[in-house]
């Protein structure tokens, strides 16, 4: 056998093959289960904010952590590429109020928008959540 020419074929063979399970172990890195924790700032009021997820078999689930401790689960979630995204339904004197949650994980950060209505009207706000320890 001339290993002379295999060399080079061989050397290629096992960057290709490093690189894929590189590439695999990365994507399965990215997580977005834990406990995330923010803060948010209305009519001069600092409210700490506290969301769980869990990432399992394809799926994303979830809590938003209220007042109280009571929990309201997340709606229409999904984690795909890297991206988190979820709706989070609250009712509060009759009224429901919807928040949608787009975000891009990073680590022990996801940073991205809260899109939501206030009457007629649609708003939205950035949000960075970090991973609480």
């Amino acid at each position: 056998m001339n290993w002379r020419k295999l060399w080079l074929p061989l050397l290629a063979l096992t960057v290709v093959a490093n690189l894929l399970v590189g590439s695999v172990l990365a994507a399965d890195a990215a997580n977005p289960t834990g406990t995330w924790k923010w803060s948010v700032t209305f009519n001069d009021q600092t409210r700490e904010m506290t969301l769980k997820l869990k990432f399992a078999d394809g799926k994303l689930t979830g809590a938003m952590v209220g007042r109280e401790n009571r929990e309201t689960p997340i709606a229409e979630a999904s984690f795909k590429d890297g991206k988190v995204s979820f709706t989070v339904t609250r009712e509060r004197e009759g009224r429901k109020m919807v928040s949608k949650y787009e975000g891009k994980l990073d680590g022990d950060t996801i940073k991205g928008k809260i899109s939501f209505k206030v009457g007629d009207e649609s708003r939205s706000r950035d949000w960075e959540a970090k991973r609480a320890k």
